[in-house]
C-alpha cells in the first residue's frame, strides 16, 4: 500500500525549522533531530531558553520571535531562507494552554490562546509554502492535539484551536501533496511539558517530551499522515469520536467528573 507522505529516515543535512522549541515537545524534537544529523533552526519568544536548547543541539540556529506579532514569522523565514535557501521541514509546535471552563473565558483570554495556537500557524504556512512550491519539495508538520477530536471540559479555548489545526492539516494535504510537498498532522495525548503541568487532574497515559519526540520521528519515517500517541490513549479517543452525542456527553461527564 502506498504511503501518504515521504518517508524521512535519513536526517543528515536536512534543514529543519522548529517553531515553539524553547521547551516541551519542540525542544525535545530539536535535540533528537540534531543528534540524527539535521541542521536545526529553533524559534520561540524566550531567547535564553532557546540558546540553552541550541547548546544541547550542538549549535542550532536561533531565531527568537513572538509568533503573536503578525509578520514576525515571515521575517524569520526570509532570514532563514537567505542563509539556507529554504527548509526541508517546518514544524509548527508553538502552543498555549490554560485549563478553563466556559464561564471562565474572556474575550482577551480566548484571543491570546487562539493567536498562538491557530493564527500563528496560518501566518507561518502562508510564509513558507510559496518557497516550497517553487522548489517542488519540502514539508509541514502541524502539532495539534487529541483535544481537537471532540469537545472536552476545561478546553474551551484550547480545543477549538486544535480542532481547526486538524482541519487545516487535512486541507493542506489535499492541496499540497499532489504538488510534491509533505504534510503531517501530529496529535499527542498527555505529554509532560510546562503546559500540562497546569492541569490539576490525573492525566492518563502521560509520557515524557523525549518519548513524544521519538514518536514523531518514528511517524515521519513511516510515511503516515497522522502521527498520534500514546496509542493506548489516543485509540480510545478515536473510538469516542464515533459515538452519538447522546452517549458521548454522559460518558465524558462521568469519566472526567466535570
Amino acid at each position: 500500500m502506498a504511503t501518504l507522505n515521504p518517508r524521512i529516515r535519513d536526517w543528515r543535512d536536512k534543514r529543519v525549522w522548529l517553531i515553539g522549541a524553547s521547551s516541551g515537545i519542540g525542544a525535545a524534537l530539536a535535540e533528537r533531530l540534531a543528534a540524527a544529523g539535521a541542521r536545526v533552526a529553533i524559534s520561540a519568544r524566550r531567547e535564553a531558553r532557546l540558546r540553552a536548547v541550541a547548546a544541547r543541539c550542538g549549535g542550532a540556529r536561533v531565531l527568537p520571535i513572538d509568533v503573536t506579532e503578525c509578520g514576525r514569522l515571515a521575517s524569520a523565514w526570509d532570514a532563514l531562507r537567505g542563509e539556507w535557501g529554504g527548509a526541508d521541514l517546518v514544524v509548527f509546535c508553538a502552543g498555549s494552554f490554560h485549563p478553563r471552563r466556559s464561564w471562565e473565558m474572556t474575550a482577551e483570554s480566548a484571543r491570546a490562546t487562539l493567536t498562538v495556537n491557530q493564527l500563528a500557524v496560518f501566518d507561518g504556512v502562508s510564509a513558507v509554502v510559496p518557497t516550497m512550491l517553487a522548489a517542488g519539495c519540502g514539508g509541514l508538520v502541524l502539532v495539534s492535539s487529541v483535544a481537537g477530536y471532540r469537545g472536552l471540559p476545561q478546553a474551551v479555548e484550547y480545543g477549538p484551536g486544535k480542532a481547526a489545526l486538524i482541519n487545516l492539516a487535512e486541507i493542506l494535504y489535499l492541496d499540497l501533496a499532489p504538488r510534491g510537498l509533505g504534510v503531517w498532522l501530529v496529535d499527542p495525548g498527555f505529554v509532560d511539558t510546562p503546559l500540562t503541568a497546569r492541569n490539576e487532574f490525573p492525566m492518563p497515559a502521560l509520557i515524557s517530551a523525549d518519548a513524544a519526540a521519538d514518536e514523531i520521528v518514528a511517524g515521519l519515517a513511516s510515511g503516515k499522515f497522522e502521527i498520534h500517541f500514546p496509542k493506548r490513549f489516543t485509540r480510545v479517543l478515536k473510538l469516542l469520536r464515533l459515538l452519538p452525542y447522546r452517549w458521548y456527553f454522559p460518558l465524558v461527564r462521568r469519566s472526567t467528573g466535570l
